[in-house]
């Protein structure tokens, strides 16, 4: 077989930023990733369904007796009959070593989830992705392992998700969240040109108007919590405060309203607890105003306001009453 001899890896596993908003992303919403699973390996989850993950270090053992330890960004299962295990990876630019790491994440949860019954050992191997940040026309759509033995050959595919292959509006239609605190790294290569060029930055922060927009409409919906869309502000922030690190310009421009509405989330959390807390404690006029500013300075009907404060309109209503006995 030919091919280019295996390099021992000297960078460090884990670490980047981009890794930890990755696995921020993963806990804090983790249902996000279920949309994300349909897409790269054609799955047709609801995304009601539980995601259960199991641990991200694990040890590999070598011939000195020692325990080298790796970090997975993530392996997890979907669902109560939970029969497939995934393990996906975040990397920001394209780089062959990370089949290295796949093989090596791939065979510890194989073995960690394995059953031994006498002389038989079954292993079943994690459905793996990789999530490109960066990519070009060179980028695979899949990747293989190809494993031999004397007898035989089982190829091992490892799927691929670019995120330039997805627009704005793509993003949002498949419900694709996950990726929105990455999107910035498809405005890259222009930002140059952004600091240059103020009209040109402008696009650019009309697309993160758009953005939040969009994310308002799904709270408002209750289809994502306040929790989900502050994180993914707040991740998208992180990213981009890395990304354009020689950027101001750009930075700020995404930073100020991005940032901007993060303080506007704040506020309403704190009124949402507020007014929660008055009503369970009957506390009288001062809450239910509180709602009813929610509705006149928002322009929410009741049922939106309530929905996105955690409370139900027949709360209200017997606060209301109470105030009016």
């Amino acid at each position: 077989m030919e091919g280019r001899r295996l390099k021992k890896r000297t960078k460090p596993y884990g670490g980047a930023v981009y890794d930890d908003v990755f696995r921020t992303l993963l806990i804090d919403c983790r249902q996000l990733i279920i949309p994300v699973v349909n897409e790269v390996f054609g799955e047709d989850y609801s995304g009601d369904e539980e995601v259960v993950f199991s641990q991200n270090e694990h040890f590999l053992g070598l011939q000195d007796g020692r325990r080298d330890k790796r970090i997975t960004d993530t392996s997890f299962t979907i669902g109560k009959a939970a029969r497939k295990r995934y393990l996906m990876e975040c990397q920001s630019r394209p780089d062959n070593s990370m089949l290295i790491r796949i093989f090596e994440y791939m065979t510890l949860i194989a073995l960690e989830d394995g059953e031994l019954e006498k002389d038989s050992l079954q292993v079943t191997f994690p459905r793996s992705a990789v999530l490109y940040l960066r990519s070009s026309r060179n980028t695979p759509d899949r990747m293989e392992i190809r494993i031999h033995t004397s007898e035989d050959e089982m190829l091992y595919e490892v799927r691929v998700l670019r995120l330039a292959d997805y627009s704005l509006e793509e993003i949002f239609q498949k419900s694709l969240l996950f990726l929105l605190p990455f999107y910035i790294f498809t405005h890259e290569k222009h930002f140059a040109e952004y600091e240059r060029n103020a009209a040109k930055l402008e696009t650019l922060r009309e697309e993160y108007r758009y953005i939040t927009q969009r994310l308002d409409e799904l709270v408002s919906q209750g289809k994502i919590s306040f929790i989900v869309c502050r994180t993914l502000m707040e991740m998208s922030i992180r990213v981009t405060e890395k990304i354009a690190v020689k950027y101001d310009k750009v930075k700020e421009g995404v930073m100020e309203i991005m940032g901007g509405k993060i303080l506007e989330y704040e506020t309403k959390t704190i009124l949402r607890q507020g007014i929660s807390q008055g009503i369970s404690r009957g506390t009288g006029q001062t809450r239910v105003s509180d709602i009813d500013n929610l509705m006149k300075n928002l322009d929410w009907s009741l049922d939106e306001a309530c929905r996105a404060i955690g409370i139900t309109r027949e709360d209200y209503q017997s606060a209301k009453e109470m105030l009016q006995e």
